[in-house]
């Protein structure tokens, strides 16, 4: 069982439909499942001690949600890089190891909390690039989706 543990909603009606799309996908390999936590405000003239206080509430708001046994792959920006291939693979090690519930783990704008890099049991930078975070879960759902596809050897990941 995969899980995408998400910091807030999807607004936009694209980025729900693109979810909904990798999910239905997904159906064919793997249960895959959202989870979404609270977002806290975060207005632009808050000073670096408010913004590290949102990044607090919004890493433990995403914490309860997680459980113990649970293997979680926190995508942060200093987190290693994976290519499509390395990412299967790392699934595939996972499964292997019994590790079978994984979650992803998507914090807010402001980054991820201390508390929440802590808990991670590996960090995964999805590009050099930066990107919405709520942009991010599609980006996560397709690469989850292209990622089995490799594994089954399906021509998706061409």
């Amino acid at each position: 069982m995969i899980r995408i543990i998400a910091c807030g909603k999807l607004k936009e009606k694209w980025m729900r439909e693109g979810c909904e799309e990798y999910l239905k996908r997904l159906g064919a390999y793997e249960k895959v499942t959202v989870t979404e936590a609270p977002d806290e405000k975060a207005p632009e003239t808050n000073s670096a001690a408010e913004n590290e206080l949102v990044k607090i509430k919004e890493g433990r708001s995403l914490l309860k949600q997680i459980r113990d046994d649970e293997y979680v792959i926190l995508l942060d920006l200093a987190g290693r890089e994976m290519d499509s291939e390395q990412l299967a693979q790392n699934i595939q090690e996972l499964y292997n190891r019994s590790r079978s519930k994984i979650d992803f783990v998507i914090g807010g704008s402001l980054g991820v909390s201390a508390e929440l890099i802590r808990r991670a049991d590996q960090r995964w930078k999805l590009s050099p690039n930066t990107f919405p975070h709520q942009l991010c879960r599609i980006l996560v759902l397709e690469q989850i989706y292209r990622a089995f596809r490799i594994l089954r050897n399906e021509p998706y990941h061409k």
